[in-house]
């Protein structure tokens, strides 16, 4: 069950999504408009957060963990059709339903906004209305990324670009500076990695021990991965080191 969490900062300015949420452009002002409606939830990884046609009271950005968003088809089958990492943003303002089913696939912690007044905010506070279209876009930019990989790219070229969107969202939240080396850890399982990417199990474990022994990433315990050289995990993921798409 979903509880309300009291998170480590105390303020908006120590949040560690504050430069890339929805409240980006916020100035003092604005954020103290957000925080007389916003609450926080958290919720333990395999966790519902919204099913599919829920009638949703908030929005909300992921602050830390990572969510997953599926679909179910009329004859019963699940497809993941996108992740939610930090500073991702849950909802749409005029849309009352939930669209797809949000789960918590690791500990995950969300800033929420009450709906309606989030609305009414974004009318008169150009600079929420003005983040959020940027957002959208962002999200439609992934989205279309994400067709290439699912349908053009090999196993090899799929799990090497899962890999890359993680660590370069990681280290946008990286308070060091590591140049071309990046470790992190992996949100998902390698059956969550093999349904969202349409692989069978057996094929990521076999392309990830690939990466692995051709040194183009380390494998710590589970879920740490290490990668010495991020310019390389792109070359096999077949993006040039600007993380655009070689030709």
């Amino acid at each position: 069950m979903q509880h309300m969490a009291s998170p480590a900062f105390k303020n908006c300015s120590d949040c560690p999504i504050r430069h890339r949420a929805v409240c980006a452009k916020c100035d003092s002002d604005e954020l103290a408009l957000l925080e007389d409606i916003k609450y926080y939830r958290s919720f333990s990884a395999g966790q519902p957060v919204l099913w599919a046609g829920d009638h949703m009271d908030f929005v909300a950005s992921v602050v830390s963990g990572v969510a997953s968003l599926t679909q179910t088809m009329e004859d019963g089958r699940t497809q993941m059709v996108g992740l939610l990492l930090p500073s991702d943003f849950v909802g749409r303002p005029g849309r009352s339903v939930a669209t797809y089913t949000v789960t918590a696939t690791s500990d995950l912690m969300m800033c929420c906004f009450r709906r309606k007044p989030f609305e009414q905010m974004m009318d008169t506070t150009p600079h929420v209305a003005q983040r959020l279209l940027e957002m959208t876009l962002d999200e439609l930019d992934a989205a279309r990324e994400w067709m290439l990989v699912l349908g053009r790219k090999t196993a090899r070229e799929k799990i090497a670009s899962l890999l890359s969107i993680i660590a370069r969202r990681d280290a946008a939240f990286s308070t060091s500076n590591p140049g071309k080396a990046l470790t992190f850890e992996l949100p998902l399982t390698r059956e969550a990695m093999a349904d969202y990417l349409g692989l069978t199990l057996e094929t990521v474990s076999r392309q990830m021990s690939a990466l692995k022994r051709d040194g183009v990433i380390a494998l710590s315990g589970k879920r740490r991965i290490s990668v010495p050289d991020m310019d390389k995990l792109l070359f096999e993921a077949g993006d040039d080191s600007d993380g655009g798409f070689l030709t």
